[in-house]
Formats: C-alpha cells, structure tokens, sequence
C-alpha cells in the first residue's frame, strides 16, 4: 500500500494521553504526516485498555479511530498460523500478539514504514525477512 504507514500502540497511547512523554513528539509528527494510517484490532483493543484511567479520554480515542484517523487491517481465521509462526520466531523478546498483527499486515500489504515507540520493531522482521523503517525516530 503506497504511502500507507502502520501505526503500533505506544503512539495512540501517547497521543491520547497528555502526560505520556512521547505526547509532543507524536502530536508534532502526526500533524505533519500525509498518509494513511493502518493498524489492527488487537492494537486499537491494546491502545484502549491502557487508556482505561479515564472512560472519556477512551471515547474520544475510539471516535478518532471511528472519523477515520486509522484504517483498521482486517485479520482472517487463516492468518493465524502465520501469527503464531511469527510470535514463536521472537520469543526471547518476546512478540506480543498487536505486534506479530502489525508484522503481518506488513508482510501481506507489502508495508515497510511503521509509526512506534517501540525499539522492538528494529529487530522484527516478516516470514519473508523484510525489514520495517520507524518513522518517529
């Protein structure tokens, strides 16, 4: 997908809450940024438990996601036994299932920009080694 950048939990997390350390940072980047966005349900299920301090900051991150801001990857029954695959593959990380979603996405949408804080996402590669380029750092 051409000019479409995956987005992993911690930025949606700093995003939406104001005393994240990252909040500047990637406020400043997404207002800048001029593309689409894509991520997967466990990420959006992952942004919103961490969000659980407050019911309204969580309202308004899933009427964010609802507007538009994110295109949310559709995950298949059959997808999982390349998920498991993956997971197993980084288990001395170890992977977490939002991130092998993300991985997966970008292996099946040919995808090769990510948005995260994460520096696991440096190590991660697909089933077919490809590698992802963060864009917040």
């Amino acid at each position: 997908m051409r000019n479409t950048a995956l987005i992993d939990s911690g930025p949606l997390i700093a995003l939406f809450d104001r005393r994240d350390r990252h909040h500047s940072k990637v406020l400043h980047f997404l207002k800048t940024y001029r593309g689409k966005l894509l991520t997967t349900w466990p990420v959006l299920t992952e942004v919103s438990h961490i969000l659980d301090f407050n019911l309204q900051v969580q309202l308004d991150f899933l009427r964010w996601v609802e507007r538009g801001a994110v295109e949310i990857y559709t995950l298949q029954e059959e997808h999982l036994a390349h998920i498991i695959k993956m997971m197993e593959k980084y288990t001395d990380i170890p992977m977490d299932l939002a991130d092998a979603t993300l991985m997966y996405a970008a292996q099946s949408e040919r995808i090769d920009k990510i948005i995260s804080i994460d520096s696991d996402f440096d190590i991660y590669r697909t089933l077919k080694n490809g590698t992802l380029i963060n864009l917040l750092k």
